[in-house]
């Protein structure tokens, strides 16, 4: 059984990984992003590199922006 710590960074690699893909697939920077979800350019840049959290709030934000739904932020890549 998965420790609730490992299990916690698994969920953020794939969040941080699929919000990159999704972003990348749309052609849109970082900034652009940020500016669509209303947030600053570098807490994208932690999303995507698993240096901070998101609340469900973001995640929500994020994918409004992204044009997805929230769940296609927890798909396995």
């Amino acid at each position: 059984m998965m420790s609730v710590k490992k299990s916690s960074n698994f969920l953020r690699q794939r969040i941080a990984l699929n919000i990159k893909r999704l972003r990348s697939e749309k052609g849109l920077s970082q900034e652009k992003l940020a500016e669509i979800a209303d947030f600053h350019r570098t807490y994208i840049s932690q999303l995507e590199r698993c240096v901070t959290n998101i609340s469900v709030d973001g995640l929500e934000r994020v994918a409004h922006a992204l044009e997805v739904d929230v769940l296609e932020l927890f798909r396995p890549t």
